[in-house]
């Protein structure tokens, strides 16, 4: 029964997360990514072609057991991790293509997760634990992400507000935050233990694909010249996994200390990619890789979104009402601008004390009449003056 309640606990936060960070992209950015070709291939290069080649590679040169090795293969074949898409969110990379990202490689991980253990497995173990492999628990991780990013699109698409997509951005960082605390105090209690107490080769071999990953997508990113944000998004996919996918997996194929060290190893990875996004991404911030101004306080980065300030400035954001043309001439406010803001559309303060629009047109013609008349006489006297010449 615990068991049960902690994966229903872990799915839902997992959906909260994946939907909410989905929410928060306007629909138009998320149509241009898809369009995006040279990133997203060279997303999908590194998920599934690169990364597991890597975590085959390392698995074989340090001569990893069963149970670290098939589950450490188990995360380099995954999908990018939902968190990926929290951590583009959190320090404002290219959110859009993030989330794009996210959702192909999960469609695509439907074949290419399960053909890649099989290859890589099998060439490095026996066919038996093949066999254990748990493809159920594998394929209902894979349904709760590519639920949440359906149910996230259409969500955006459906309302268009700034303000859905705003509350949605602090649904997922809560829901972020909720697994992570989640995570921790769930693994500990089965691997604390002996979580610190391998040998060097069990870190280099979990450390060493997001590492790898993140070196090699920032690299190719750079070299086919995609705008610095995307590059930062697409380092984070390259290096950030679906470590939930390797936890289902392990618990369900191993017991005793075999289960403890597997479960260790999507724990261990998640804590190294976290460590090193969180200095990638805070050196892309300081040398204006991202959406946040480099001389940005921290705090008012971490907490704003500018993905959804981006949006905001690229659609309209405030109307003017124009109720009459001042009949009466006792200076009331005729017009009225509505700014857009959190809260919805609110009465601009300034153009309380501004004149209408009407009037200022009124004025603008009078003015212009003015001048008007003034050029035909001073045209008048030229005239008059050219003439007398002649006479």
């Amino acid at each position: 029964m615990g068991n049960k309640a902690t994966e229903i606990g872990a799915h839902f936060l997992l959906f909260l997360l994946v939907f909410g960070m989905s929410a928060t992209v306007d629909i138009g950015h998320m149509r241009k990514q898809l369009r995006n070709r040279t990133a997203l291939l060279i997303g999908m290069c590194l998920q599934f072609i690169i990364l597991p080649f890597v975590g085959f590679c390392i698995v074989k040169i340090l001569g990893m057991n069963a149970a670290t090795g098939v589950t450490l293969l188990v995360v380099t074949s995954s999908p990018g991790g939902s968190y990926s898409n929290w951590w583009c969110s959190l320090f404002n990379a290219e959110l859009a293509l993030s989330v794009t990202m996210t959702g192909i490689s999960t469609l695509l991980s439907v074949v290419m997760l399960p053909l890649n253990l099989v290859i890589y497995t099998t060439g490095s173990y026996s066919n038996e634990v093949v066999k254990a492999l748990d493809w159920s628990a594998l394929f209902l991780s894979l349904v709760v992400v590519i639920g949440g990013i359906a149910a996230g699109v259409i969500s955006s698409a459906w309302y268009n507000s700034t303000r859905f997509n705003l509350l949605a951005n602090k649904l997922g960082n809560i829901a972020g935050i909720s697994l992570v605390i989640f995570s921790i105090v769930v693994s500990s209690s089965d691997s604390e233990a002996n979580l610190w107490s391998q040998n060097w080769k069990f870190y280099v071999g979990v450390a060493a694909p997001a590492l790898i990953g993140v070196s090699i997508a920032t690299h190719l990113a750079t070299k086919f010249a995609l705008d610095k944000p995307e590059r930062v998004a697409v380092a984070v996919e390259g290096c950030y996994q679906n470590t939930g996918i390797a936890t289902s997996v392990a618990a369900s194929m191993f017991s005793g200390t075999d289960l403890a060290m597997a479960i260790s190893v999507p724990l261990l990875y998640g804590i190294f990619e976290a460590a090193i996004l969180a200095v990638y991404c805070m050196v892309c911030w300081k040398i204006g890789w991202t959406k946040a101004p480099a001389n940005e306080n921290f705090c008012t980065m971490i907490v704003t979104s500018y993905e959804v300030e981006q949006a905001r400035l690229e659609s309209p954001n405030a109307i003017e009402v124009v109720h009459n043309n001042n009949p009466k001439g006792d200076g009331d406010i005729e017009d009225l601008v509505f700014n857009q803001t959190i809260e919805g559309y609110q009465v601009d303060e300034v153009s309380l004390h501004e004149k209408t629009n009407a009037s200022l047109q009124t004025a603008s013609s009078t003015e212009a009449m003015d001048k008007t008349r003034d050029m035909s006489i001073d045209d008048e006297d030229d005239i008059k003056a050219e003439a007398g010449e002649f006479t």
